[in-house]
């Protein structure tokens, strides 16, 4: 009789261990996140269905090597929820990635050989994939952090040449090729020598072998460095990234930024780790730490200067801070879980909002639409206009009146102004102005950390007024 019903069970369970093993059919929004593209000669970045995308990247360097499946689908299920585009997570980790295990009791590697991965790690690194393509977001993979191929600082060691680094591309590219991936590689080191300048392009060329050249591309730098000094000319390298990061309040990454939108050819770029929040400035403690004011001045300096997105960051989170597990790297003060809801991470979704309620694609950076005395400090304003010459964004640090030649929006008889404030994401109407020449425009509250975006939309607009009461 046991056997009877045994046999029984098992005839009603194969067919749900059948079906469990099929692959899930990837969501049209994974799909389409799967074939980003660049258009050539543009500076932006395009989805597979025809949308742009716009790169809001968070630092999550740790993630595959400190968090387990639950805690990083509470991760990934926050970003997502407030706006994050690009989860930037290391392969093979910062923090004594090759030896300290993974939650699972996994490293990457077995004897540190770029040419033999250890399938059970990766398997992790399967699911948290497949999780954030569940969720609309984009991994931004690095396939390791920069000591392991130019020390410098860090664990290390070394393990990369070019051999190995063009099998252990091929061995990811092939495995993430189907997937919502952007590859970036680096990990905060530049590339010095001719030798670690092969074993990069090496790393690259072992890519796009792998995953048949389908996925965009780009390089991580260390800090006040830029990979167009490396490798703009370089076909692979799809999309400049900079680092602005952390020494100085006030950095000026616009700078930066405007010198690759004026490159040649044209490619997107973003500040792909600037300072990060509650992050101690200049690692000291006593110059104070960087708070939600200026990670949001550093997003709007960026892209309103030509980025193609910008990356957030949080002190906490790229090292997922645990105090009862590891000790605080670069000085670290807030576990992880409560620094999800710091408040620049919730405001760099506002940021995103108002760009993607407009057709951002088409904005210029022009400084020459700003009228006023523009200072070369913290109060530094930045502006952008419309290829089509009928919307413009204007952003003012500290709520200085803004003095903007009207007579720019030439396609706009009727202007509609209003405010948006990038701390909370509402707007506020200014009134509607005629074409004719300069107006001055003065924001209702002013002072250091209360920054605006002025917004002057041609009245007839379909995307007029965002965030207005019709």
């Amino acid at each position: 009789m046991k056997k009877i019903v045994l046999v029984g069970f098992f005839c009603w369970l194969l067919p749900l261990l059948i079906q469990a093993q099929k692959p899930v059919a990837a969501s049209k929004e994974a799909i389409a996140l799967s074939k980003l593209y660049i258009i050539p000669d543009k500076r932006y970045i395009m989805r597979g269905d025809g949308k742009p995308f716009f790169w809001l990247g968070d630092t999550a360097w740790e993630l595959f090597h400190r968090l387990n499946k639950e805690e990083a689908d509470l991760y990934l299920k926050n970003r997502a929820a407030k706006g994050f585009t690009v989860i930037q997570a290391v392969i093979l980790a910062d923090i004594d990635g090759l030896k300290q295990p993974n939650q699972y009791g996994q490293i990457p590697l077995i004897d540190s050989d770029p040419a033999r991965p250890n399938e059970a790690y990766f398997q992790h690194v399967d699911w948290v994939v497949n999780r954030a393509a569940e969720l609309g977001l984009v991994m931004g993979l690095l396939p390791t952090w920069g000591d392991k191929f130019n020390k410098k600082t860090g664990f290390g060691p070394e393990i990369f040449n070019t051999a190995n680094a063009r099998t252990y591309g091929e061995f990811i590219g092939k495995r993430y090729r189907g997937k919502p991936v952007v590859w970036i590689l680096g990990g905060d080191r530049n590339p010095e020598g001719e030798q670690r300048l092969a074993i990069i392009r090496a790393m690259a060329e072992g890519i796009k072998k792998g995953d048949g050249g389908s996925k965009l591309m780009t390089y991580h730098p260390q800090g006040d460095s830029n990979s167009a000094g490396f490798f703009h000319s370089d076909k692979w390298l799809n999309i400049n990234m900079f680092q602005s990061g952390h020494n100085a309040k006030n950095k000026k990454n616009y700078v930066m930024q405007r010198q690759n939108y004026a490159m040649f050819p044209p490619k997107p770029t973003l500040d792909g780790e600037p300072r990060y929040e509650d992050h101690p400035v200049n690692w000291k403690p006593e110059l104070g730490y960087f708070d939600d004011f200026d990670v949001r001045q550093a997003a709007w300096w960026a892209v309103l200067s030509g980025g193609c997105g910008h990356t957030y960051g949080d002190h906490n989170i790229w090292q997922f801070f645990d105090a009862d597990r590891n000790p605080p790297a670069g000085l670290a003060r807030t576990h992880w879980k409560r620094a999800l809801d710091h408040s620049g991470a919730f405001q760099m979704g506002i940021l995103r909002r108002l760009y993607e309620s407009h057709p951002w694609t088409r904005l210029m950076p022009d400084e020459r639409l700003l009228q006023n005395t523009n200072p070369d400090d913290g109060n530094h304003q930045v502006a952008a206009i419309s290829e089509d010459d009928n919307f413009l964004f204007a952003y003012t640090p500290n709520g200085s009146p803004l003095k903007i030649d009207l007579a720019r929006l030439t396609a706009a008889p009727k202007i509609l102004a209003y405010w948006y404030n990038p701390r909370d994401g509402k707007s506020q109407k200014i009134g509607e102005f005629p074409n004719t020449g300069p107006q001055e425009f003065k924001p209702t509250i002013a002072g250091p950390t209360t920054d605006w975006v002025l917004v002057l939309d041609d009245a007839k607009a379909p995307f007029a007024g965002f965030g207005l009461k019709k």
